[in-house]
């Protein structure tokens, strides 16, 4: 089954998703004449103001939500996973994925806000499905869509976030006699996704104004925090800084003596991993982004920019640095010999670890500097991150499950069992191997975003509309609003009822 499902892995990340997620960033870049740039300080200045109401979230709700479910493991355990495989020219490549995939992310939550609708009691849904139903009018492409994503969301990718926690609070507690008083490692693991899965259920069944509540709060403080402990452990290594810059650069292009040779899992792991951590493209931002109350579109579509700078630049960027700058990091190359691959260390920081095991790379680092705590810490972060990103994936599979029953009030069956599913694969991806949590995610991610980016850019136009819009009235000194029909957009329901 493992194998199947690598093999399966394999196909979705081609080279052809790369180049796609890739190519969608670059063109978006261009069609919004660098809009990533250009709005930066309105993007700031958005991300603060707005309010909520009770069909919708404020835009820092929804940016929290959104950013619930963008920091997770993969800014921690994500990016040694990528320095692993594609040495530490993969941080470029993150960098590049992060400043393109801003425009993305503008694109594909403008279109959510633009053909969002009030649900059957009233709240804002949208997401990839909406804009795909409504737009394109592609009804069989657009379920295709939400069952993709309920099954990723609400199945597989919750058990990466779990297994995360659990190995992370393992390493910690096991050193400290916990795991001979539970029975082994195994069975503190399967008590900790226990754990986990209480706390969720306390949260998701309680919808999504406590969603929102719970990210507000948290993840500002647990990203702030993390940064902060980045910054002072670079200060203390800040005599291997520039070497650790000069690493970055020069692996990226081919250059270094000893990463020249892995440049293609350079740019594939970094490309993947930045996907993988802001998941811009993949369609989960939009979720988020269509429960903002605003009063243009393009609002949320700034904020939604600003949070893939926040997510690849700061986030990922401070354990990337956390890494490097301690050389507690190893870089493996892919030796075929006989038919069979085999992973040969290039840089062994700490020997032992394997790629999949991401986690314990950021605390060896921190422990490296701040030993007694510092693994404490980074799995006490590492629980905030990844427990908010199941949060958020709850609330991405409920708005499909939502869209499925359309005009109809989703079925309580329905929506039990998806709690009780996403409860369950946070034990089961808790107490699993990581190196199966991690492919089950992949092909999660990678499913959606094939069937997204392919979607946002033939309907772009919309988006690139409503930002022209904004700039204009903006330009005029006005509080921009929105009517679609004075811009030639159909079928933005909503937005027909508002003007």
């Amino acid at each position: 089954m493992e194998a199947l499902f690598a093999w399966l892995n394999g196909i979705i990340w081609s080279n052809a998703l790369i180049a796609l997620c890739l190519g969608a960033g670059l063109w978006f870049t261009i069609r919004t004449r660098v809009m990533q740039v250009r709005g930066f300080t309105e993007m700031c200045r958005l991300t603060v103001t707005g309010q909520k109401s009770d069909a919708g979230v404020s835009s820092f709700q929804a940016l929290a939500i959104s950013m619930a479910g963008r920091m997770g493991i993969g800014n921690i355990a994500g990016v040694a996973t990528a320095i692993a495989y594609g040495g530490p020219g993969a941080v470029f490549w993150m960098w590049v994925m992060g400043f393109l995939g801003a425009s993305t992310s503008y694109i594909e939550c403008t279109l959510a806000q633009i053909y969002k609708e009030k649900d059957a009691e009233g709240r804002y849904r949208g997401g990839p499905a909406y804009y795909i139903e409504k737009a394109m009018g592609l009804k069989w492409y657009a379920v295709t869509f939400a069952v993709a994503t309920v099954i990723a969301t609400g199945l597989l990718l919750p058990g990466v976030q779990a297994n995360a926690i659990a190995d992370s609070a393992s390493n910690v507690l096991c050193g400290a006699g916990a795991c001979e008083a539970v029975g082994g490692a195994g069975a503190l693991k399967l008590w900790i996704g226990l754990g986990v899965a209480a706390v969720l259920a306390l949260i998701i069944f309680g919808g999504i104004k406590r969603i929102a509540t719970f990210a507000e709060v948290v993840v500002p403080f647990m990203a702030l925090a993390f940064i902060l402990m980045a910054v002072i452990v670079m200060i203390a290594n800040a005599g291997k800084v520039p070497a650790m810059f000069a690493d970055i650069f020069s692996s990226a292009f081919g250059a270094h003596a000893a990463f020249g040779a892995i440049i293609g899992q350079a740019i594939a792991w970094g490309v993947k991993r930045g996907i993988y951590a802001n998941e811009a493209g993949q369609g989960t931002g939009p979720h988020a982004a269509a429960a903002a109350e605003v009063s243009h579109p393009a609002k949320q579509g700034y904020v939604q920019a600003f949070a893939i700078y926040f997510d690849t630049m700061l986030v990922c960027t401070s354990t990337a640095f956390l890494l490097l700058s301690t050389g507690m990091y190893n870089t493996f190359r892919t030796v075929t010999e006989n038919g069979k691959d085999t992973l040969v260390a290039i840089v062994s920081g700490v020997p032992g670890l394997q790629p999949s095991e991401g986690a314990q790379f950021t605390q060896a680092a921190v422990e490296s500097v701040l030993p007694g705590w510092g693994a404490g810490f980074v799995a006490l972060a590492l629980f905030f991150f990844a427990f908010t990103t199941i949060m958020a994936y709850y609330y991405m599979a409920e708005t499909n499950l939502t869209y499925l029953a359309g005009v109809k009030k989703t079925h309580p069956l329905a929506t039990l069992l998806l709690r009780l599913g996403i409860v369950g694969m946070v034990v089961f991806g808790a107490y699993h191997n990581a190196a199966m949590a991690w492919t089950l995610g992949d092909i999660g991610v990678g499913l959606m975003a094939w069937l997204n980016v392919i979607a946002i850019l033939i309907l772009q136009k919309p988006a690139l509309i409503a930002l022209r819009d904004y700039e204009r009235q903006k330009k005029l000194g006005l509080d921009p609003t929105f009517d679609p029909d004075a811009l030639g957009i159909r079928n933005a329901h909503f937005w027909k009822k508002q003007a």
